[in-house]
Order: C-alpha cells, then structure tokens, then sequence
C-alpha cells in the first residue's frame, strides 16, 4: 500500500475515532502530497516515489520540530505540545530511526572511507551521510555529530 493510499486510510479512521488532532495532521500530509505530484505533473509524473515520499514526510517533521523549539523559547507549551502531538503522528510514517551508536557507527565508517582528516573535508562526509541516512537521523543530530568527529 503506498503513503497516500495508507493516509486515505487513516483519514477515515481518524474520523470514524474523531481523533481531530490525527484527522488535521494526516490531512496536513495528504496535502503536502497532493502539492508535491502537482508540483511533479509537468515534469511527467504522476506519483511519488518512496524516496521522495520519505523526504517529504521528513521535512514535515523538520518543520514541527522547528516549531516546537520556537514555541518553547517563546513560552507557548500549549502549542508545543500540540507541535510534538503532530510530530509523533508523522514519525509513524517514516522509516525507523536509527539508534545513537548506530549513527556514530555509520558516521565513522563514511569517515574513514572518505578519508576526511578536518573540518574542511566536512562536505565528503555530510554529502554521503545524509543520502545513507536520510529519513533515518535528523539532519541537525547528522552534522553536529560529523562536526565534532572532525574537529
């Protein structure tokens, strides 16, 4: 079954639940999916491959966690937690993230076969590991890890 087909699924489920923060955000996915194939349409197609199914539900995520962080610098825990209640909703649907020693091990191993030494080389290793790992880890987490391996 592919994501639309399981987000038109949840849709109802959500509705038949009246579950109205999973309704809202399941819906907020199937628009950004609906935008993303009009988007692709001239470019001749007409769905979604799994790897851009995966980004786009990553950077759905990425903008939750943004908001969260703004929220509670701003002293708003009633929306930062309505942010982190989406988040979790949306992490469902992406791949399984990967454990804390599992991103170093795969953060090493790109390292060493890169051959990066410093700070410079730190594009021969960010490239590689996002494409590795992406869906997998956060971004952020990615680059704070092969920045301090390089320094």
């Amino acid at each position: 079954m592919s994501l639309k087909e399981q987000i038109g699924e949840d849709i109802k489920t959500a509705m038949k639940a009246k579950d109205k923060i999973r309704l809202q955000t399941v819906r907020s996915i199937k628009k950004a999916i609906l935008e993303k194939e009009v988007e692709l349409r001239p470019k001749g197609q007409d769905s979604l491959t799994p790897e851009q199914e995966i980004e786009l539900l990553s950077q759905q995520a990425k903008q939750r966690r943004d908001s969260i962080e703004q929220f509670e610098n701003a002293g708003r825990e009633d929306l930062a937690e309505k942010e982190s209640q989406e988040l979790a909703i949306i992490e469902t649907y992406l791949p399984e993230q990967v454990s804390d020693e599992e991103l170093e091990t795969i953060v090493d191993e790109i390292i060493i076969s890169s051959g990066a030494t410093t700070m410079k080389d730190l594009g021969k290793v960010m490239g590689p590991a996002m494409k590795q790992l992406k869906g997998k880890a956060d971004g952020k987490k990615i680059q704070a890890l092969v920045k301090s391996k390089l320094s």
